[in-house]
């Protein structure tokens, strides 16, 4: 399916919007007027050399052209709406992507076997356990734990200022890695991950000196390690 070539572009993608986008054209292109219309063409034209060298097809000036030219007319849509937050990021990673993906299908791939490769995929049981397995460690476990350690939760006056929802983030990553680690074969990195969250904690709940708070982030952890680890090995057992 020449899918080194979709590769190839893909690594021409993170190498000219990672690694050759400084600070300077990055902020450039954010800004208004002649200045960032300059910076998203130089941008475009950075993606579209990068594109064209790592590709390797001398005659094939297509990809290039399209990749110039989408890349700019993202660039500006994303100015003209101000995207600068994570999901605005996680949009135009997208959008570029499928554009690489739709272009390299155009030109380079087979159809049948893309479309056979993809229906494996699909009808997979292992994939379909999977994404189950992630979508529970994530909200539903965030909300089981929560009703879980409610009758234990220190009063108001009890409790440190925190950055909002930052506890429900660090949950859903310390789960997600939990599975990661045990779908893989690499479950004594759990040891480590509990370790060193332990480490980071340990301040926080010294300062504290209170007993009821650090039996509260105690079950809250061990909560969030224990619904993991049992999701991950049910499901090595059914898989």
């Amino acid at each position: 399916m020449n899918t080194i070539l979709l590769l190839r572009l893909l690594s021409a993608h993170l190498l000219a919007d990672f690694f050759l986008q400084n600070d300077k054209l990055c902020k450039a292109k954010t800004e208004d007027g002649r200045k960032a219309v300059i910076a998203q063409l130089t941008h475009a034209l950075i993606h579209a050399v990068c594109a064209y060298i790592l590709l390797a097809d001398w005659q094939n000036w297509i990809i290039p052209s399209v990749i110039f030219i989408s890349h700019f007319i993202v660039d500006v849509v994303k100015n003209r709406l101000r995207g600068n937050g994570t999901i605005a990021f996680l949009c135009d990673q997208l959008i570029h992507v499928l554009i690489i993906f739709l272009l390299w299908w155009w030109q380079y791939a087979d159809c049948s076997q893309v479309c056979d490769w993809f229906a494996n995929i699909v009808s997979s049981k292992q994939l379909w356990l999977v994404i189950v397995a992630y979508l529970l460690i994530t909200k539903p476990a965030s909300v089981l734990i929560c009703k879980f350690i409610k009758n234990w939760t220190p009063s108001n006056n009890m409790q440190t200022q925190g950055m909002p929802r930052a506890g429900e983030w660090i949950g859903y990553i310390e789960r997600v890695l939990i599975l990661t680690f045990v779908i893989t074969g690499n479950i004594e990195a759990v040891g480590f991950l509990l370790a060193a969250k332990s480490v980071f904690r340990f301040g926080d709940l010294n300062k504290a000196k209170e007993i009821k708070i650090t039996e509260y982030v105690l079950l809250g952890t061990l909560a969030s390690f224990t619904i993991a680890l049992l999701i991950a090995f049910t499901l090595s057992l059914i898989s």
